[in-house]
């Protein structure tokens, strides 16, 4: 799985009932696009660690019009959201 900055991230459920969970990719931690990624969730807004699993997959957004912003953050960088038009 190889991501980028504003990438969405989609987590399906695993059991009945359980709801699929989405986010935005604000942060990578490898130059090749690999995991970790700090992810934005849609449902609640706060931003996490995610080591995406197997029920995990990418939905890649052209990334024309964005700024080149560095594609690997350290430990102690700012996370940089970059927002785009669904």
């Amino acid at each position: 799985m190889k991501a980028s900055i504003g990438d969405r991230l989609i987590v399906e459920g695993t059991r009945p009932g359980t709801p699929r969970r989405d986010g935005r990719i604000v942060a990578v931690h490898h130059a090749d696009g690999s995991p970790p990624y700090d992810v934005l969730w849609s449902d609640n807004g706060r931003i996490s660690l995610c080591f995406p699993g197997p029920d995990a997959h990418l939905h890649h957004f052209t990334h024309a019009e964005r700024e080149e912003a560095p594609a690997v953050t350290g430990s102690n960088a700012l996370h940089t959201l970059h927002t785009f038009p669904d």
